[in-house]
């Protein structure tokens, strides 16, 4: 099976978070820079400031789904654990 990443988009630093899953991780970040996902386009969710590779796709799913159980204080600390100053990842990917 092929692998997937786990990854939060914002709007800004603390601002809205939108954790989401893909086996495309370049693909599916400029689909949602580009306004092309419902939740993410409503609330301008342009910036790119956590990624998580997986080696498959099942541990990934259910990763995403645990972090979307947790509180946010949780999902912050975990981004300001990869990413503290909260830069858009996005051109890395690249």
């Amino acid at each position: 099976m092929k692998g997937g990443w786990v990854y939060i988009m914002t709007n800004r630093p603390n601002g809205t978070l939108y954790v989401g899953v893909t086996n495309d991780i370049a693909r599916r970040a400029f689909e949602h820079r580009t306004g092309e996902s419902g939740f993410t386009q409503r609330y301008r969710l342009h910036m790119l400031v956590f990624v998580e590779r997986h080696e498959e796709i099942v541990p990934a799913i259910q990763r995403e789904k645990n972090i979307k159980e947790w509180p946010r204080a949780w999902k912050i600390r975990l981004i300001r654990g990869l990413n503290p100053d909260w830069r858009d990842l996005y051109d890395e990917l690249m």
